[in-house]
């Protein structure tokens, strides 16, 4: 099989295409327009593969995404393409309107007029998987309710916005036009790789140099982590066996507070680097103000793609934080060509504005 993933560069996306290229026969296309956080070092182990083919190509061009069908011919997609951070969304939400709504949109009329020019076997068998986010959901009330497949959607951020409104497009298209489509629905993700604005890799690089760990609120927002690598093997299982028309809610089953979060990571620093002068480094923690509209707690249900694919998590959170820090520890040199000079002015203008204690 041929799968064109779009947004390969990106966290996931890399995670994705390293699955495929190393534990099957499939071949992959690449398709990302490589912003910010779009790095093809997180590909060097497979880009030399000739099963991997890369293709710089914004989501939005519809004549070059019209190309990339025809010249490749693939079986399925994978669309990862997005931007994702909740703290940029609010800062700027152009972006997040323009890519993951109008680039749904264009992937999927892009997507379509493929499909129908198949021959009847190959229409029969193509896929287009959407890859969205639990943040679709909002906020859960209760300590023991769970987000489930037919939880209705009540974003709270313009960036869970655009991705609820990118999902209601891709079932709007299987419901129209009959596009083959699924849906998953993903906790928060963590592992190797990660771009260092998210929560678990800005902690363990500030921390090795002695930097505040920022801390929002009173950091007792509960998070379900996954692992990047179970999330990537439980993405091709369902491009691959999921039922055509279903959504699979995928979590790591693993709640935690980010403090506690923090907390973790710290101790883990303290024990592999006990030589680094800022131990302890959960000395380092500091509270800044919480962000906008920060939803408390999120948990994925995700007995659906256990009972019906057979899919379980490999990694609990101890034993997958300790393969991350060890990997961010280990691959100094990947994280200092990502920590680039506009990563930098983000990091400023996000937190330099955010003092003092919640």
């Amino acid at each position: 099989m041929k799968i064109l993933v779009t947004g390969g560069a990106g966290f996931i996306g890399s995670a994705v295409i390293r699955h495929i290229i190393d534990n099957t026969a499939d071949s992959v296309v690449n398709v990302d327009k490589l912003t910010y956080a779009g790095n093809l070092e997180s590909l060097h182990s497979v880009d030399s593969n000739n099963r991997y083919a890369f293709e710089r190509i914004d989501i939005c061009d519809r004549i070059k995404i019209d190309k990339v069908f025809r010249e490749h011919q693939p079986d399925a997609v994978m669309h990862l393409a997005a931007e994702s951070h909740v703290d940029r969304s609010i800062s700027g939400p152009s972006e997040f309107i323009h890519t993951n709504i109008i680039g749904t949109y264009t992937l999927l009329e892009a997507a379509r007029a493929y499909w129908m020019s198949l021959d009847p076997t190959r229409k029969a068998s193509f896929r287009f998987h959407h890859i969205s986010t639990d943040e679709v959901y909002g906020d859960l009330e209760g300590p023991e309710e769970l987000f489930t497949e037919i939880t209705p959607y009540q974003p709270s951020s313009p960036y869970s916005a655009s991705k609820a409104s990118s999902d209601h497009l891709v079932r709007a298209w299987a419901r129209t036009y009959g596009l083959p489509t699924l849906v998953t629905n993903c906790s928060n993700n963590y592992g190797p790789f990660h771009f260092p604005e998210k929560l678990i890799p800005l902690v363990i690089l500030n921390a090795l140099e002695g930097k505040p760990l920022p801390i929002y609120g009173r950091g007792d927002q509960i998070r379900d982590w996954l692992y990047v690598e179970d999330h990537a093997r439980a993405l091709y299982k369902v491009v691959t066996e999921g039922e055509v028309g279903q959504t699979y809610n995928i979590g790591g089953h693993n709640e935690k507070q980010n403090i506690e979060v923090v907390q973790t990571v710290c101790s883990l620093l303290d024990e592999l680097r006990p030589d680094s002068k800022f131990r302890p480094h959960v000395e380092l923690l500091t509270y800044v103000q919480d962000r906008p509209g920060h939803d408390l707690r999120y948990a994925i249900d995700a007995s659906k793609i256990q009972r019906e694919l057979g899919w379980v998590p490999e990694e609990t959170f101890e034993s997958g934080i300790r393969k991350t820090v060890q990997w961010y520890l280990d691959n100094s040199e990947w994280v200092a060509h990502v920590k680039s000079g506009s990563y930098q002015q983000w990091i400023d203008n996000n937190y330099g504005t955010r003092t003092g204690q919640a």
